[in-house]
């Protein structure tokens, strides 16, 4: 074939021929269950191996095999790794959605497409590179059952050609993703990354600005999704029961968690497993085991997503008033109802912090990073077990199933905290005990664990009236002193759930609250309210519910103060005015974003920007 004969166009800073150094994005577009995870995962990975922050953000159908699925990579010399609204470099390999994916993009942009696709001709403002893809893939790979899987390597050879991402980084990549078992694939998809490397090199030539350099940005860094970290956090934790049933997006955690509990958690001598992972007939089934484990005294927790939540709902109320332990997590995705199973959403924050009828409220923890997913899921624990009750762990498909940089995981240190849990010895020096007396005054009761030896120790476990001594009944003043405990211990939770993260800014009237996945494009849009517009932003990131008195203070400190939300009814503000006096709920503006893709900083600012009158 011909070299390809494109005009040198624009670059995005407007200036021909002037370089864009790892600041770039991505997007391969495929169709699902093409096999093309593994390329783009090594795409990801050679770029991060060469010490260039990346993020990658995948948009999968929750259908059957052959619809669209669009794989973005993310480089930033500056460490942002919030996705980018904005396309770069498009690999357009989807008849289906080529010529519209081609139609969106920005001018200046380059696209490597299947050449029988034709593109070329749509537009005169964008860089193009045909390949074909069906001619390199054939010598290669003889088995043609294969090809379809392989071919996609192709398109990896040729991008790190166009972008200067280096082959050896490529192959390191490569063998990490197949691991040492798969030694035959490995080598078989880098003879055609290969190949697109060579093809490329002698046929291409580059006219467009985008060109990756080595950095020392990564070093010491991992890779991990959200899932993952979490079902580290929990095997660090002690957890001892795990009960779930499958849902996108949350099915993930604790797959992974089966896998990290087979390696470390059986017992040397005997080989048994030292925990129990039941795969339940349906999430009430789940959470009802979940909660028995926790009064019996394991550690327990569950795994679901928003439809799951609201099939617990009954049993989350019943931990709640007969006071029992257990870790929940929801990986958010879109709703109601099936919504869209496979796009991300933080809509069930409302529900969640008064799940159950009558009155409840719960604590929620915000992890925003793997690294808060792994060290925030003790501390859920931990909570979990002080305080009797269930203990939301608040993620989002963005967080949980998409891959992220992450410092490695500190060994935890402090110890397992059981809460008020009663002994033989305990009994025999108290002479008995009331289960649901406030003995201390923080609205915590005490408890012993099934088969404490000791004739003081039994109680009934009530989900109906029951006074101080765990006594039926209906009483106005028994049921009114319990609730009125149970508000008086969720005051007590808020002195020990995480505290936010505030960055203050002397020359700020204006104050941004973002929590959990939000906060990379809120930091992003912060930079660009302050390079844009002039603007100067505080920041206070949410790290729990109940909120803490820095939320207070940092409302009042500032004269607005925007409260991003990815869900449709601004549903984090909704909480913040159930608790404000109107003077503050005054100051407060809701950012919302609820398109179902990960929150990009571009629509944080514009929204900014609108209300401001910028």
């Amino acid at each position: 074939m011909s070299t390809l004969e494109v005009s040198p166009l624009e670059s995005s800073s407007g200036r021909p021929g002037e370089p864009v150094i790892n600041d770039f994005s991505i997007q391969v577009a495929t169709v699902n269950g093409s096999g093309s995870q593994t390329a783009n995962s090594v795409l990801l990975r050679a770029l991060f191996q060469m010490g260039i922050p990346v993020s990658g953000k995948n948009m999968f159908p929750s259908n059957i095999a052959g619809l669209p699925t669009w794989f973005t990579i993310r480089a930033s010399k500056d460490g942002y790794i919030a996705r980018r609204k904005e396309i770069d470099f498009l690999v357009a390999m989807n008849p289906e959605t080529a010529r519209e994916d081609v139609l969106k993009l920005d001018s200046g942009a380059a696209v490597v497409y299947d050449e029988p696709l034709g593109l070329k001709e749509l537009r005169s403002d964008v860089h193009f590179y045909p390949v074909p893809f069906d001619k390199l893939v054939a010598p290669v790979c003889p088995d043609a059952k294969l090809r379809k899987l392989v071919r996609n390597m192709i398109y990896d050879g040729v991008v790190a050609w166009l972008l200067s991402i280096e082959m050896p980084e490529v192959r390191k990549a490569l063998v990490k993703q197949f691991g040492k078992r798969k030694a035959k694939a490995a080598e078989l998809n880098w003879g055609a990354a290969q190949a697109g490397f060579d093809w490329a090199a002698r046929t291409l030539t580059k006219t467009d600005p985008y060109i990756a350099e080595r950095m020392n940005a990564t070093a010491g860094k991992v890779i991990i999704d959200g899932n993952s970290a979490c079902a580290l956090g929990a095997m660090f934790a002690g957890v001892t029961v795990v009960t779930w049933y499958p849902i996108t997006p949350s099915s993930s955690l604790v797959e992974s968690l089966m896998g990290y509990m087979k390696r470390f958690r059986h017992d040397p001598e005997t080989g048994k497993a030292t925990y129990a992972i039941v795969q339940a007939e349906d999430e009430l089934a789940s959470i009802g085991m979940a909660l028995s484990a926790g009064w019996a005294g394991a550690r327990a927790m569950t795994s679901t997503s928003g439809p799951g939540i609201s099939l617990m709902s009954e049993f989350i109320g019943l931990g709640y008033y007969a006071e029992l332990p257990a870790v929940i997590f929801d990986v958010e995705r879109v709703g109601p109802s099936t919504g869209l199973p496979t796009r991300t959403a933080q809509g069930d924050l409302l529900k969640n912090a008064i799940l159950s009828h009558g009155d409840t409220r719960h604590p929620m923890l915000f992890p925003s990073s793997p690294g808060e997913c792994f060290s925030m899921t003790g501390e859920a624990f931990d909570l979990a077990e002080k305080f009797q009750t269930p203990v939301f762990v608040m993620t989002d498909l963005d967080l949980g199933m998409n891959n992220w940089m992450a410092d490695p995981f500190p060994y935890p240190e402090r110890p397992i905290e059981r809460g008020k849990v009663l002994t033989a010895e305990d009994l025999n020096r108290l002479g008995g005990f009331a289960r649901y007396e406030d003995v201390d005054g923080d609205g915590v009761g005490y408890r012993t664990l099934p088969g404490t030896n000791h004739p003081g120790a039994a109680y009934f476990t009530r989900g109906s009236g029951h006074n101080q001594k765990a006594q039926y009944t209906e009483r106005e003043d028994d049921y009114v002193n319990n609730v009125d405990r149970l508000a008086d211990k969720f005051e007590t939770i808020r002195k020990h759930v995480p505290r936010p993260v505030v960055e203050l800014n002397p020359k700020a009237t204006i104050g941004l609250v973002a929590a959990g996945s939000s906060d990379y494009a809120v930091r992003e849009s912060a930079d660009q309210l302050r390079r844009e517009y002039d603007t100067e932003t505080s920041y206070l990131r949410l790290r729990a519910y109940p909120f803490t008195q820095e939320l207070t203070d940092f409302i009042r400190r500032h004269e607005k103060v925007y409260v991003v939300d990815q869900n449709r009814d601004g549903q984090l503000v909704a909480l913040m005015r159930l608790e404000f006096e109107a003077e503050l709920i005054a100051r407060l503006c809701s950012v919302r974003y609820y398109g179902g893709l990960p929150l990009d900083a571009r629509t944080v600012t514009d929204e900014v920007v609108r209300q401001e009158g910028l």
